[in-house]
């Protein structure tokens, strides 16, 4: 490849995408859907209670073939920055600086577990030969049975789906809005 062709190369196409609809990720292997699960905080359930949840995971599972399932860290690791204050902790020979650093590192500590259970569960569809017109239909059927098995969810949007592929590809979970392009923000139309 050129260097002009690799240049001209977008994000989209290096991560084999070839579009993100309202609903969906274009890939060439198919279209993929992904259906959003709010956790549930199973530490605080019974054994029957989580023993019915997985009862009732395996049901969607084994009524939908297409079925792919994805988990995601959906806030952010602090681990690297700990690691790095421990360094400095080590190399520090000031005992006030050392005690900021011990501050810092504890600080992450508490908000590290503030979000131990930010946890995002993903449900994808694979769509290959369905007809356009069953789509939505066919999806609306699958939403219907994981709620009627008990999960709380969603089909996700696609600002959803960009803000998945930012957690999943770059590990960026802090931005509030995804753009299409590099530098959208910064363009004034009508102007």
């Amino acid at each position: 490849m050129s260097k002009n062709e690799k240049g001209s190369v977008s994000t989209q196409s290096l991560m084999n995408i070839e579009r993100i609809t309202d609903y969906s990720l274009g890939t060439p292997n198919g279209e993929l859907v992904y259906f959003i699960i709010h956790p549930t905080n199973i530490s605080v359930l019974s054994e029957s209670s989580v023993a019915a949840r997985i009862y009732s995971l395996m049901n969607v599972m084994k009524g939908i073939a297409e079925i792919e399932i994805l988990c995601l860290n959906s806030k952010e690791n602090f681990d690297d920055n700990k690691a790095f204050l421990r360094e400095r902790m080590d190399e520090e020979s000031n005992p006030i600086i050392r005690k900021l650093l011990l501050q810092d590192s504890q600080n992450l500590d508490r908000m590290q577990v503030q979000m131990a259970t930010a946890r995002e569960f993903l449900i994808i569809i694979r769509l290959k030969s369905e007809k356009e017109s069953d789509v939505f239909s066919y999806l609306s059927r699958i939403e219907k049975n994981l709620k009627d098995q008990g999960f709380t969810t969603r089909r996700a949007n696609s600002a959803d789906i960009k803000r998945i592929l930012a957690v999943y590809f770059e590990q960026n979970v802090t931005s509030d809005r995804y753009e299409d392009f590099d530098g959208e923000r910064w363009v004034i139309l009508n102007e």
